[in-house]
């Protein structure tokens, strides 16, 4: 059964929780609310449900998609509103949804690739009825607290993997699989963060949109809370994508040095190899008339000018740093 939980309130306080096959009363009492949580259900499964509450069609197709960005619509008397989840699945961040139907006296949660269940929230909630009192309303900012709260350990482990890997660059050299992993988690970070964008602007609607039915003045600065915890959220993801691009520039710009250092090498060896080369080649020349050819010191005089200059040109490198 899709129905995770089927719970009738009344001004706050439970009733009693409905069972997976019973009917949901067609009537109710003023104080009275419903509140049921589904998990991806079938078109047939929820098209009961919506016919009890009247749910409008182009909501309901949309819940059942599960492909939606994160939105709010008012459907006359009724408000729908779809939240995304976040999850990390490894170095992936596994996203989903949650779209709720709210009216004033339901509400209605239908979850999509999301494995964390309202129940925490549920239990919170009973035991402060004074809260659970505000109504369906209060709920749906219970749970979409609850949504955006889970936003912050997967930006948690992000992070701590981010930190790591920019400590670890300062010494070891990233290899191809390190820099395509980062990119990939560059990618991650930016569609999330869009996704917790647009989950800004709904909290902002919330807050700000007095048109907008079944939420109550009362209830309507708890939104601006979320809209907070959102920001925040946001604000972090800008500086992981940041982090990651940065530790992929400076790995570049360690290499370069790394480069630059070894070629300076190589360059202060070619030039001392080079005097004791370019010596021996102009004796090497076998030429019948040349200077010193006949002189008895020719030759220690000409290894000792080549290990006199060679030994100059190494401390001139050595000195600016070169060797």
């Amino acid at each position: 059964m899709p129905i995770k939980a089927a719970r009738l309130y009344n001004d706050g306080k439970l009733v009693r929780e409905l069972g997976p096959n019973e009917a949901i009363p067609d009537h109710c009492d003023p104080g009275d609310f419903f509140w049921l949580g589904l998990f991806e259900p079938t078109p047939g499964e929820l098209e009961g449900i919506a016919r009890r509450f009247g749910l409008h069609p182009l909501a309901v197709e949309d819940a059942l998609k599960a492909n939606q960005l994160p939105k709010v619509e008012a459907y006359g008397e009724q408000l729908f509103v779809v939240a995304s989840t976040g999850n990390r699945d490894g170095d992936t961040i596994q996203s989903g949804e949650t779209a709720f139907f709210l009216g004033r006296h339901f509400i209605v949660s239908v979850r999509h690739g999301s494995a964390r269940t309202h129940s925490e929230v549920r239990a919170r909630l009973e035991s402060l009825p004074a809260k659970l009192a505000h109504g369906p309303d209060y709920v749906l900012y219970a749970v979409l607290d609850f949504i955006v709260d889970g936003y912050f350990p997967v930006i948690d482990a992000i992070e701590d993997r981010l930190l790591t890997v920019e400590e670890s660059v300062m010494d070891t050299p990233l290899d191809a699989d390190d820099i395509r992993h980062l990119y990939g988690q560059r990618h991650e970070i930016i569609r999330f963060q869009r996704l917790v964008g647009l989950m800004k602007d709904v909290a902002s609607r919330l807050t700000s949109d007095a048109d907008l039915p079944c939420i109550d003045d009362a209830v309507r600065p708890f939104f601006r809370d979320i809209w907070d915890h959102v920001q925040r959220a946001e604000f972090r993801l800008v500086g992981l994508r940041d982090v990651a691009a940065s530790v992929v520039d400076t790995n570049n710009l360690l290499e370069q040095q790394r480069q630059g250092a070894i070629t300076r090498q190589l360059a202060a060896w070619a030039a001392i190899l080079a005097v004791p080369t370019a010596i021996a080649g102009i004796y090497g020349m076998n030429f019948e008339h040349m200077p010193e050819l006949g002189w008895t010191f020719g030759y220690p005089f000409a290894l000792g000018l080549m290990g006199s200059v060679c030994a100059l040109l190494y401390w001139r490198f050595k000195r600016i740093g070169w060797l």
